[in-house]
């Protein structure tokens, strides 16, 4: 067989960078689940209808359909034609629905799970990717102190992410956007939300001219949204900084109460590392969110856009009596983690989740060294026997490639057990029955390249 030509879009980790993601998402579960937050898993598939029910979708969605099967007769029914989930909330506003009956509201989820879609692969952006969500939907009613759960859990969970460069999570409120437009005359809000939403794209001068020529705007409106979405502080100085623009609606003043609600009730879990301002240049392209709206930006990785987004939506699902409004907020996690580990600043400090390589005298001693490996993964201990009996040098040398830190030498002659630290090179008697090694050579770690410390 020739050597496969790589697929692009796809992206597959080593070892050590593997060691490293699970690292990364069992800190994401552990945040979530002290949150009381409950982890669930979707299928994998949806049917084309239900993954269209949030818009525009085609190019998306990877159709799947049997390799014999009729491409005409299946895409003829598209309920009942399946394609790939792009997103996980798609099939949770379907979960929702469907396991209605046997849920407690307001329920709280994490699902931390892969993703497909069809679009141009680039650094961030991938064909396959893991998100990590957490959500909290109510039955006909969602209490606003949610949006400012969500807000402050997925930053908790970010700053525990110590190795990540700075983060800065834009928060804004659509009902905000929508009184101001309203009270400057626009007569299609969303519209106009979603050619500011281009800011981080295009320059002021083009959104300016965009919002004249698609919305029909006129210059003087086209400036003050653009006035508006300059406003941006860390705390509560927004307020004012919009009220000083003279603009007045309901709507605005419902969105800049939500909003000073978020932005104060997530003041502790700001960090050195981690900032959460009031932007009100985010807008999100989406429709269906209704308040408060999230983006996240990574310090030097700008180009890859928002890292962890999400927002409020006042109707996830409906089955026409019951709907069901939700806020959530939504992690990259191959976004996040695969540029990190493509450019080698992050990785698992071994490829391996061994601790201790059992050295092997002889293959006569096999069984005991077996025994040796048993005793320590009672205690929880990963340990691995030694594939073959090298002269210790050489295997002190495998384990060392592998990242091993420990390697345990059996009795010989009048010597007991004895462990040795390949990287200090200090060698001790060590008790079999409790020997544990340090808590942070337990387990694999991530590793951070100087300059993201």
């Amino acid at each position: 067989m020739s050597r496969p030509t790589p697929v692009s879009g796809f992206p597959e980790l080593l070892p050590a960078q593997r060691m490293a993601e699970q690292q990364i998402l069992d800190e994401l579960r552990r945040v979530f689940e002290l949150h009381g937050f409950a982890g669930v898993e979707t299928r994998a598939v949806e049917t084309v209808e239900q993954l269209g029910s949030k818009g525009e979708v085609e190019k998306e969605v990877y159709v799947l359909r049997r390799l014999h099967a009729d491409p005409g007769a299946e895409a003829a029914d598209p309920s009942s034609t399946l394609g790939l989930h792009f997103d996980l909330t798609v099939p949770f506003a379907r979960y929702v629905l469907e396991h209605a009956g046997r849920l407690e509201f307001p329920f709280r989820r994490y699902q931390i799970q892969k993703a497909w879609r069809g679009e141009r692969p680039q650094e961030g952006r991938f064909r396959e990717f893991t998100q990590a969500d957490i959500d909290v939907v109510g039955r006909d009613e969602l209490p606003f102190h949610h949006d400012v759960e969500v807000a402050r859990v997925m930053a908790e969970a970010l700053g525990s992410l110590t190795f990540l460069p700075r983060l800065r999570i834009q928060v804004n409120n659509r009902r905000l956007l929508q009184g101001f437009y309203a009270g400057i005359g626009v007569d299609d809000p969303t519209a106009a939300m979603r050619v500011v939403d281009k800011l981080d794209k295009l320059s002021p001068h083009r959104v300016a001219q965009a919002l004249v020529d698609e919305v029909g705007l006129s210059a003087r409106q086209a400036d003050q949204c653009l006035e508006l979405a300059a406003v941006r502080s860390t705390d509560t100085s927004f307020v004012d900084a919009v009220k000083r623009l003279g603009v007045e609606h309901d709507l605005l003043e419902q969105g800049l109460a939500e909003l000073r609600t978020v932005v104060e009730g997530c003041a502790g879990a700001q960090t050195d590392r981690l900032t959460i301002e009031a932007d009100l240049s985010v807008a999100r392209g989406l429709d269906y969110y209704t308040g408060t709206v999230f983006e996240t930006r990574m310090s030097g990785f700008e180009g890859l856009g928002s890292i962890c987004s999400g927002g409020r939506y006042d109707s996830l699902a409906s089955d026409g009596r019951t709907t069901y409004p939700g806020v959530g907020i939504s992690l990259g996690v191959s976004r996040l983690l695969v540029p990190l580990f493509q450019r080698g600043l992050v990785t698992g400090s071994r490829s391996v989740p061994s601790a201790v390589l059992v050295a092997l005298p002889d293959e006569g001693s096999r069984p005991e060294c077996d025994a040796v490996a048993q005793a320590l993964r009672a205690r929880g201990v990963a340990a691995e026997v030694a594939a073959s009996a090298q002269k210790y040098g050489k295997q002190i040398r495998y384990a060392e490639r592998r990242g091993i830190p420990f390697v345990w030498f059996p009795p010989s002659g009048e010597a007991g057990h004895e462990v040795k630290d390949i990287r200090s090179g200090e060698q001790v008697e060590a008790d079999l029955d409790s020997w544990m090694p340090p808590h942070a050579d337990l387990r694999p770690q991530v590793t951070v390249e100087e300059e993201l410390s």
